[in-house]
């Protein structure tokens, strides 16, 4: 609690109470000629009374006063008392004035910030076209070509832009040109963006990294005067790398409606035509782009002079995936009976990032349970993980329980008795994301070709669940646990009829989808054909589909006590993988010769 320094003053000059005399008393003293001496203080409105007959060290009495005492003083001169007047320091004024100095600062500060803040804002509004590129003299992003694996043929075509960088001589000594632009093109997570990355770490020349999404502004001429900044920058800097991430947010198509036609991305892109190669051109500036949507890029900033490469960056093989996996293992404590072949091999269709993720969760895995190193069983969780989610509670012994594992076994059993379809590598009735129970198949080797008799045995495999609940349970009984395989079965019908000219119809492909999208959709799909077509490519959808569950009938029809034996360990186990799958088959009689067994 604060206190007025007057108040302050009074109370210690008061003292005790015992010391105190109150006005009438002083009175009464004064007449009976007991006071001695009398000071006044009128700004404290005391007074110090000091009594006859009292010790020397003795305080005075204080008495408080009024603020005119007029009566007092009249009585003190008629009296032989001794008295006076003694003003103490008043420091009011000065507490009062310090106040209000206070104030003054404090709105003195405030006016301050808010000019501050106006000059940021039009700062701001002065800068507002300027390229929001990040520039670095010479990249240190920490990795380079070792860093990157699984893309050999990507990385010799972006290590020669790098001899151009720091060699040109070797290449303008026989007439050949810098290449103005590199295109990267593939799906999500194969490595565009590691790729542009190493470049910056090994060319060691001036590097701008911005985002397509970075250009687009909602008010019309930003984008422009962005990317006019962004070139003006890095031709003071040349020889230098632009890099340009998912260049489809402003290199759309100009005049064909995707994203509402937005004017203002038109013109950003006509003026990054311009600049790439238009009339003044440029030199020394190599611009990099990567996109997972090279269908809506528009063909002028296609052709050579711009974008004299493209780079297609697509999923590692079996070799690349094992490199890959070798990089991300480095870092890892991994136990001696881990084959990197082994997890390779398993992974069919991973990209880097599925990989990088695929040991990271291995590693989490690791540390939960307590163990130095990673082992073969958090490499196979991990995977599990990554590809189907995380693990549920296992089903208790039911009816539900039994109906999974008919299904799942139905699957396994099919995939396996049908020739040229992918081995089994495992069937569980552990719940992993949305799916209360699992079969998973993976390839012997990379299968870039498809024949039609293997298109025939996973349309067949897939229908395999449904199949065994019919075979089993009736039609009546059957679920909505083949929705997801029912679509798929679908798609590929109608890919082999209107596509890959495998069917009754003839080499005619009567569905086209201009460009590649590696997001999938169909953005692209136009129908060039007339009813009566349309009419027998559902018949000939429905013929494929129809044969491939009567075949896949037959097989679990014929396997029937193989079947119920195969759900029995299921239900007891919960997990049976894929080579003790086939071992079971084996025993019971021996496996199709995929020669001789004659296709749907």
């Amino acid at each position: 609690m604060t206190t007025a320094p007057g108040l302050a003053q009074e109370n210690s000059a008061m003292g005790s109470g015992k010391n105190n005399l109150t006005y009438g008393q002083l009175f009464q003293d004064i007449k009976a000629n007991k006071v001695s001496k009398v000071e006044i203080d009128p700004n404290l409105q005391i007074a110090s009374v000091t009594l006859k007959g009292q010790p020397q060290d003795a305080k005075p009495k204080t008495v408080r006063l009024f603020k005119t005492n007029p009566e007092l003083i009249e009585l003190l001169k008629e009296s032989n008392v001794t008295w006076g007047i003694r003003r103490t320091p008043d420091h009011s004024a000065l507490f009062g004035l310090l106040t209000h100095v206070l104030i003054v600062v404090i709105l003195i500060g405030l006016i301050a910030i808010v000019i501050r803040r106006s000059a940021n804002m039009s700062g701001q509004a002065m800068s507002f076209g300027k390229s929001r590129a990040r520039f670095q003299m010479e990249a240190k992003t920490g990795i380079g070509f070792g860093d990157v694996a699984g893309i050999d043929e990507a990385k010799e075509e972006l290590q020669e832009v790098v001899t151009f960088l720091k060699q040109p001589e070797k290449f303008t000594a026989i007439g050949a040109k810098i290449p103005r632009g590199v295109l990267l093109i593939g799906p999500p997570g194969t490595g565009k963006t590691l790729l542009a990355k190493a470049i910056a770490g090994e060319a060691g020349v001036p590097f701008f990294s911005i985002s397509g999404s970075e250009f687009v502004e909602m008010f019309v001429g930003v984008g422009a005067s962005r990317v006019r900044d962004l070139f003006k920058k890095a031709k003071e800097n040349a020889p230098c790398l632009i890099f340009i991430d998912e260049i489809d947010a402003v290199g759309r198509q100009r005049g064909v409606g995707y994203g509402g036609g937005n004017d203002e991305r038109e013109q950003t892109l006509n003026q990054l035509l311009t600049e790439m190669d238009g009339f003044e051109g440029n030199s020394g500036i190599i611009v990099i782009a990567a996109t997972n949507r090279p269908d809506v890029l528009d063909t002028a900033l296609l052709r050579p002079g711009r974008f004299d490469r493209q780079v297609t960056v697509d999923y590692p093989d079996l070799d690349g995936r094992h490199k890959i996996l070798a990089i991300h293992a480095q870092n890892k404590k991994i136990a001696p009976e881990v084959e990197l072949a082994t997890i390779a091999r398993r992974t069919p269709g991973f990209t880097g990032a599925d990989l990088a993720n695929v040991m990271n969760e291995a590693a989490i895995f690791t540390a939960r349970r307590r163990k130095e190193a990673i082992t073969m069983a958090e490499v196979n969780d991990a995977i599990d993980r990554v590809v189907a989610g995380m693990e549920g509670t296992p089903l208790v012994d039911s009816k539900s329980k039994r109906l999974i594992a008919y299904h799942e076994v139905g699957h396994a059993l099919i995939g396996t008795l049908c020739p040229g379809h992918d081995p089994v590598e495992k069937v569980t009735l552990i719940p992993r994301g949305q799916a209360r129970g699992l079969t998973w198949f993976t390839p012997d080797e990379e299968q870039s070709l498809m024949t039609r008799s293997q298109l025939i045995a996973r349309i067949a495999g897939l229908l395999g669940g449904r199949v065994a609940e019919e075979v089993i349970f009736g039609a009546d009984e059957v679920t909505t646990g083949a929705g997801n395989d029912i679509e798929k079965i679908t798609y590929l019908a109608r890919q082999m009829v209107t596509k890959l000219g495998m069917s009754s119809l003839g080499l005619v492909a009567l569905e086209n989808e201009d460009g590649t999208n590696y997001l999938g959709g169909d953005w692209g799909k136009r129908s060039e054909y007339s009813e009566e077509i349309a009419a027998r490519i559902d018949k000939e959808i429905r013929w494929i589909v129809e044969a491939a569950h009567r075949r896949a009938i037959q097989i679990l029809e014929d396997n029937r006590a193989l079947m119920d034996r195969l759900v029995d360990l299921l239900i007891e186990q919960e997990t049976i993988e894929g080579e003790q799958f086939r071992q079971l088959v084996a025993e019971f009689h021996p496996l199709p010769d995929l020669k001789t067994m004659t296709p749907v």
